[in-house]
């Protein structure tokens, strides 16, 4: 996921995304832990999109509403 398709997301679907990547991020964790991880490159990808839609969510709380 890249930040330029992060700002073109609306706020219900950066909410939609970031509960689907909290998901995935839970199952990532329990495939590490009993070793039956495929791509252990995910995490990190998973982790990081997390940051960006988060980062997103506050940035355009902080706005001003007359923009």
């Amino acid at each position: 996921m890249k930040a330029k398709d992060v700002k073109q997301m609306t706020d219900d679907q950066l909410q939609d995304t970031l509960i689907e990547l909290k998901k995935e991020q839970f199952n990532l964790r329990f495939q590490a832990a009993s070793g039956n991880i495929e791509n252990t490159a995910r995490v990190r990808q998973v982790r990081r999109g997390v940051a960006r839609i988060k980062t997103a969510q506050v940035q355009r709380t902080s706005e001003p509403a007359d923009k």
